[in-house]
């Protein structure tokens, strides 16, 4: 018993070909949209790589690299079906392929859904590897000269002036590194001699913090040192007045415009989805129309056109069936090739 049967006659054949057409080069697009996105994505990415704490942060942007890719290739090949569709003669050397692209489109289906999933999901991996990013980037902040931090300073600096946000979760994170390299500290000064002296580790720290925090929005001049000793500033309080510098950590901005970028992403692809499955439904009515007429001579004949030739239980027992059977063929290979190999050493030994 078919599933959704529907009649058609050519101007039906015809409209469905031509929307289908047109909803591919449509997939087509929103393919080359998902490649951009990744790219973009990849690119957002390695700009503040030395800010995270891994790189496996960038599969996503490299599997939706890779899915752009794919749904351009499989939705070429499914508007070039819908083209020639219309022409028997052409149509011929499509249709032992339709089936198989179906069965591989549902594949592509589920690896879209895999990489919407993804997108969500990601966020908790990389709150956590900016966390631990940030935290590093902070302490090495003053290593200009050492190879491999080079540009950590530089990164940090544009970071907090791009995203308007100071230390990893706040402000006060500052506080706790020297974040000045001891080549530009004068050690022979009595308060810098002092404060190293003073510190457990040997660490010149200050309630200060780089001039990148600083908010150029703010009326009053800067104040970057001593930010919480309220008589080193006139008419400051630290405690109820608002700072002139970002109080908002980088981590949470940072996971903000990540967190925001992945989600419009994840929106996107299962939006596409739906798209994709649109288009395979649409497929298989007009093959199995296209392959029911009752002249094939005759393109004006009314033919019929179906979901699923068999019941939805049928086709899933048919399916699993086959999946069985391939699994079963292979182990059987296995076992021939191992008997193969055994007879023949057996023949070398005699």
């Amino acid at each position: 018993m078919v599933l959704m049967k529907v009649k058609f006659d050519l101007p039906k054949r015809v409209k469905l070909a031509q929307g289908l057409w047109l909803m591919y080069w449509l997939a087509v697009m929103t393919g080359i949209l998902v490649f951009s996105l990744g790219l973009f994505f990849k690119i957002e990415l390695r700009k503040r790589s030395e800010m995270m704490d891994n790189n496996e942060s960038h599969f996503v942007p490299n599997l939706l690299i890779l899915v752009g890719l794919a749904a351009c290739g499989v939705n070429v090949f499914g508007g070039k079906v819908c083209h020639d569709s219309l022409d028997a003669l052409k149509f011929t050397k499509w249709k032992p392929m339709v089936k198989g692209y179906l069965m591989g489109c549902f594949g592509f289906n589920i690896l879209l859904f895999f990489t919407a999933l993804l997108c969500f999901c990601m966020q908790f991996q990389l709150y956590f590897s900016l966390a631990e990013g940030l935290k590093n980037g902070i302490k090495y902040y003053k290593d200009t000269d050492t190879p491999g931090r080079c540009f950590m300073k530089r990164t940090l600096d544009m970071t907090q002036m791009e995203f308007r946000c100071c230390g990893n979760n706040n402000y006060r994170d500052w506080f706790e590194v020297q974040w000045i390299s001891n080549r530009y500290l004068d050690f022979s000064n009595d308060e810098v001699k002092d404060r190293v002296l003073s510190n457990v580790e040997g660490k010149f720290l200050m309630e200060s913090v780089p001039f990148s925090c600083c908010n150029p929005g703010s009326p009053r001049p800067c104040i970057q040192h001593q930010l919480t000793n309220n008589s080193a500033h006139y008419d400051y309080d630290h405690h109820t007045e608002e700072l002139n510098i970002w109080t908002r950590g980088c981590r949470e901005s940072l996971v903000a415009y990540y967190g925001g970028m992945m989600n419009s992403i994840g929106g996107l692809m299962l939006l596409y989805i739906i798209l994709e499955a649109g288009v395979m439904v649409g497929l298989q009515y007009l093959t199995t129309s296209l392959e029911t007429m009752a002249d094939p001579e005759n393109p004006e004949s009314e033919s019929e056109g179906w979901l699923l030739e068999k019941s939805v239980k049928e086709t899933v027992a048919d399916v699993i069936a086959t999946i069985k059977g391939l699994v079963g063929a292979g182990n059987h290979v296995g076992e021939v090739e191992e008997g193969v190999a055994t007879v023949t050493s057996h023949n070398k030994l005699g």
